[in-house]
């Protein structure tokens, strides 16, 4: 398993909380969103997907990853 913290911008509302959520839950990883904090926990296995997955999937919902 993998643990990777992810800065992202435009998180406004618990409704975004939720949409990053459940986005990356669709491909088998787990996010725990800090909207305060702009920060994206991510626990995911690297043998179902891959960061760069997970980030491309947060970017389609309108946030931006912050590299």
């Amino acid at each position: 398993m993998k643990n990777v913290m992810l800065n992202v911008e435009g998180m406004t509302c618990g409704s975004c909380v939720r949409r990053i959520e459940g986005a990356v839950e669709t491909l088998g990883a787990k996010a725990t969103v800090d909207r305060a904090a702009g920060l994206v926990e991510l626990v995911y296995d690297d043998s179902e997907t891959s960061l760069e997955a997970i980030v491309e999937t947060i970017e389609k919902q309108g946030y931006d990853v912050v590299k």
